[in-house]
């Protein structure tokens, strides 16, 4: 090679090099699940980009990451007894909380929970619950205030359920008066048992974006998660959401960073941004999930705050249950689900 073409090539390698050298963070999380522009905020603030990709499930992103050792992305979002379950298997990298100087702003009483003591592993995002959704322009509101009224034969071809494993046999379990988080075999298949009895009500199961049933009028009545009560009510107000009388089902979603996560620096960074209480703000805002960052909900108008389907009443939350690592025997309940989906 001459001189000439060195220094072109050089001169080529000094334009590309910052191209290819760009710092990027590769964000899992559930579909809908961040502001608009947030991602866009972090990358004017800190110059890493986001490349974001979205999962219906826990159980669909388990499977990815499973599949791919830990690796293939930076930040993650498990619910609950994910965390538990995946920090168990080595799925998980400890967090660095000295890298988190936004950690402070978490409210306490939502930290070193059972299925993560101390916050190895993960750091709450927001949290919320899973209720009953009323139409009530169609559906009378009136005698609809259990998981168990759900089984009215007056009911059949038009509930809509999550497509949540846990959710579902939350509701039977609780009917049955069995703790939601049971891993007796027996109970689960009682379980089952009432759940097939359920099965010619139910129209269909989603996960995706469960609101978007009710708005288009195809279902009046059914489960669905609070905030999507909240994005689904800005729409059409006569949408109700209650908190059924055996028991509400609650869950913390958390950040994480999987084992095999290529750019951990960045994650910490991204997960910093997202502690950041003006953010937590624009969360609840615009998702309508309770977010744990006690300053992020001082910033809240008082009607926001006063919302009960976002931020219900201690009660409410003493008479629910925050969904647990089962275990083993998760495999019982993900061999009746498939059975119960296909009618066995």
């Amino acid at each position: 090679m001459n001189k000439v073409s060195c220094l072109l090539s050089a001169g080529l390698l000094a334009v590309l090099s910052p191209l290819q050298a760009a710092e990027k963070v590769v964000v899992y999380n559930w579909s809908e699940y961040i502001p608009e522009g947030v991602t866009d905020r972090f990358t004017e603030e800190t110059g890493i980009e986001v490349e974001y990709v979205t999962f219906e499930s826990n159980e669909v992103m388990y499977s990815k990451l499973q599949l791919q050792k830990g690796a293939g992305y930076d930040v993650i979002v498990p619910s609950t007894y994910y965390v538990s379950k995946m920090s168990k298997e080595g799925l998980l990298q400890a967090i660095d909380q000295s890298q988190l100087k936004n950690f402070g702003h978490l409210d306490p009483t939502l930290l070193d929970k059972s299925y993560d003591p101390g916050n190895q592993f993960s750091v709450p995002y927001l949290w919320g619950s899973t209720g009953i959704a009323i139409n009530t322009e169609v559906v009378p509101a009136d005698g609809i205030d259990a998981w168990a009224d759900l089984w009215d034969p007056k009911w059949e071809s038009s509930l809509l359920l999550t497509d949540d494993v846990r959710e579902v046999f939350h509701m039977a379990l609780s009917i049955n008066g069995h703790s939601p988080n049971t891993t007796n075999p027996e109970e689960i298949r009682q379980a089952y048992e009432k759940l097939r009895s359920l099965m010619p009500n139910v129209l269909v199961f989603n996960s995706d974006a469960p609101r978007e049933p009710y708005m288009a009028g195809d279902v009046n009545l059914g489960m669905i998660w609070n905030g999507e009560a909240i994005m689904a009510q800005e729409e059409n107000p006569a949408l109700q959401y209650v908190y059924p009388a055996e028991g509400t089902i609650f869950w913390v979603d958390s950040f994480a960073i999987p084992k095999g996560a290529a750019n951990p620096s960045a994650a910490h960074k991204f997960i910093d941004f997202m502690l950041q209480p003006e953010i937590a703000r624009l969360c609840v805002e615009e998702i309508g999930y309770a977010t744990p960052n006690k300053s992020g909900f001082e910033l809240l108008d008082e009607d926001t705050r006063g919302n009960k389907t976002i931020f219900p009443d201690a009660s409410i939350i003493q008479a629910g249950t925050f969904q647990q690592d089962v275990g083993e025997a998760i495999n019982l309940y993900n061999d009746y689900w498939e059975k119960l989906k296909t009618g066995q």
